[in-house]
């Protein structure tokens, strides 16, 4: 029990839309109208409690994640036999804010209560509700037309001579299934430049295949050489990608601006470099999904 893990989840931006409903008499509503409510300003009281409490939603409800709001507005109406508080809280960050926006609307309208409670016995918190949320991982995720197919090779001397057990191909490949795609070919590439340019080949020309990631020899080291195979290859390159999985790994640890991996298409196959450990490859692909997937509606020439 607890919070759950949104460390490796993407930052994007989320908005959520609350509304609390107030039952009051309407002779209550005409004394807010003049002013005349015993506790002063029922309209502003509301509205700052509910900017408080969305701001304070963490600190009342145990397993919210502290979140830092960007925008918060708050919307009081006086109707004739009612009040009605609505909420609007946008973040750019990991998880939703739609319960920020629900306790801002529950505070307000407790306020709202307290405030009238001496000169009205009939008052009834009517309703408490989200009426809208967007944002996340699931609000840029889009269907496609056809099944999706993929490759992963690992570029290691060691692993493919089988001196050392593969991990980070593995995750690969089970997490592109988890992303609909079917893994056409899975396997190992010593660090020679010819070698993994010939396989890259093959799985663009030859299998046609929508994706091809590749793990390891990304670094600066002396066997190297993922990058330079793989820009002998591409069409163009795509360095929006690559500057995304670094600026991911780079608040993870500050190793990631090492990486000299590269992403780009060769006909209508993309091409990503991932570093070779399994950490840097897990977080590799959280950065790049679902993002990535809208690179093939734009290859069939349907834009943004």
């Amino acid at each position: 029990m607890g919070m759950f893990d949104v460390a490796d989840k993407p930052d994007t931006l989320r908005t959520a839309v609350a509304q609390a409903t107030v039952i009051v008499n309407p002779e209550t509503i005409r004394m807010v109208r003049d002013g005349k409510s015993p506790k002063g300003d029922i309209v502003e009281a509301a509205r700052v409690a509910a900017t408080m409490a969305a701001k304070k939603t963490s600190d009342l409800i145990p397993y919210c994640h502290p979140i830092p709001l960007d925008y918060i507005h708050i919307t009081v109406t006086l109707n004739e036999a009612s009040i009605e508080i609505q909420a609007v809280v946008k973040t750019i960050w990991k998880t939703g804010v739609e319960v920020e926006a629900l306790t801002a609307v529950s505070i307000a309208a407790l306020t709202v209560y307290d405030m009238l409670k001496p000169i009205d016995k009939t008052l009834c918190i009517e309703s408490i509700k989200l009426l809208s949320k967007t944002g996340g991982i699931k609000g840029v995720q889009e269907p496609y037309s056809r099944q999706l197919k993929a490759a992963v090779l690992v570029v290691s001397d060691s692993v493919s001579r089988g001196e050392r057990e593969d991990k980070s191909g593995k995750l690969a490949v089970e997490v592109l299934q988890k992303y609909g795609f079917t893994v056409d070919s899975y396997g190992f590439v010593p660090d020679d430049v010819g070698k993994i340019e010939a396989e890259f080949k093959r799985f663009c020309d030859d299998l046609k295949l929508d994706l091809v990631v590749s793990c390891g020899g990304t670094g600066i080291g002396p066997r190297d050489v993922t990058t330079e195979a793989t820009l002998r290859v591409v069409d163009r390159e795509i360095g929006g990608v690559s500057e995304a999985l670094r600026a991911y790994g780079q608040r993870r640890t500050p190793m990631a601006m090492l990486s000299r991996g590269v992403s780009g298409v060769r006909c209508r196959t993309v091409i990503v470099n991932l570093p070779g450990s399994p950490k840097a490859v897990s977080e590799g692909l959280a950065a790049l999904f679902p993002g990535i997937l809208h690179v093939y509606a734009m290859l069939e020439g349907q834009g943004h």
